[in-house]
Parts: structure tokens; C-alpha cells; sequence
């Protein structure tokens, strides 16, 4: 590798975000309740619109949660001296990569 693996500053980094998605996922919590279909009290655009912007709210949160299962799977590539290698051909990952995104698990060769 062209470069030395910065282990704690990726720790720091991989933290530091698992930490963000955790709480954009607790503070959208209220968009992902059930719709109420109570046509008496929200007019039918309104449960429409409700109903589009929980599927959207959904859709997010599974994407945040990939996310995590990501950074944790880079936390145990760290603890088993993994890091910074390919998980699919074991070649070094390009610290430019992991200094974008510290949880990939692929070089750019096998993204591709």
C-alpha cells in the first residue's frame, strides 16, 4: 500500500458516523408510523401523501441500516486485522477509498 492504514482515525470516522445514522434513524422515527385510514378525519390526499411519505421514510431507514450492517462489518474486519483488504480478492483497498468511505469492504477494481 502506498501508505500506512490509519486504524484509529478510521475507527474514529466509522464511529463518528455509525453514530449519526443512529440518530437520523431515532429522529425519523415519527415518519415511519402507521398511516391513520380514517376517512372521517384525513381527507383521501392526505392519506395518500402520508402513505407515499411513510414508504419513503421506510425505504430510508432500510438504506441507514444497510449502512450500519456495513460500518459493523468494518469493525470486525478492523479487530480481525482485516482492514483495508478486499473482502473479495484480499488485495489492499487504496487509502484514498477508505478515507472516502472507511466502511468499504471491496477495492475499486471488484465495486466495479
Amino acid at each position: 500500500m502506498a501508505g500506512e492504514i490509519d486504524i484509529k482515525g478510521a475507527k474514529k470516522r466509522l464511529t463518528e458516523k455509525r453514530r449519526e445514522l443512529e440518530a437520523i434513524l431515532e429522529s425519523s422515527r415519527e415518519f415511519r408510523k402507521p398511516v391513520e385510514l380514517d376517512q372521517s378525519r384525513v381527507g383521501r390526499l392526505s392519506r395518500m401523501d402520508a402513505l407515499q411519505d411513510q414508504a419513503m421514510a421506510l425505504e430510508t431507514k432500510r438504506r441507514r441500516e444497510i449502512e450500519l450492517r456495513r460500518i459493523e462489518a468494518a469493525f470486525e474486519r478492523v479487530k480481525s486485522g482485516d482492514y483495508g483488504y478486499c473482502v473479495t480478492c484480499g488485495e489492499e483497498i487504496q487509502l484514498k477509498r477508505l478515507e472516502f468511505d472507511p466502511a468499504t469492504p471491496v477495492c475499486i477494481d471488484c465495486a466495479t
